[in-house]
């Protein structure tokens, strides 16, 4: 059930050989996103959970679930890209059965993040399933 943005990514992925290229694609897609407005850089749209300072501003419109996000760690920014391509376009109805778990995994991210780092994804995709529950509701 993943986006086409997402499958493209694990397609990427499966052509990388070792994790030191996966972890410089994931900062590459970190900087290619556009930076958050520090305007929206406040206390509500702060995800707590991270070890790094993280930003997510959700963008519902029409239905459809999007979010704009920012870190002050490469590596963090590059996850919320990754994010961005599996949930943004959803149907809000759709966020919540996404396997986001499953879907990361097939990434290998489990395995090459550190806990803290891995407890902030978990943080992350929390606060969009949520956000988007609500918008659905």
């Amino acid at each position: 059930m993943a986006t086409a943005a997402f499958e493209e990514i694990a397609e990427t992925f499966a052509f990388l050989d070792d994790w030191e290229d996966r972890y410089r694609h994931v900062i590459d897609l970190g900087r290619a996103m556009p930076p958050l407005d520090d305007s929206f850089k406040v206390p509500a749209l702060k995800v707590e959970g991270c070890a790094s300072q993280v930003w997510l501003r959700p963008v519902i419109e029409g239905g459809r679930f999007d979010f704009e996000g920012d870190s002050d760690a490469m590596i963090v920014r590059g996850l919320i890209a990754v994010l961005h391509a599996l949930y943004a376009g959803l149907p809000v109805g759709q966020v919540g059965a996404v396997d986001a778990s499953a879907e990361l995994g097939r990434l290998g991210l489990n395995e090459h993040l550190s806990s803290q780092r891995s407890n902030g994804l978990r943080a992350m995709v929390e606060r969009i399933r949520k956000t988007a529950a609500e918008a659905s509701s």
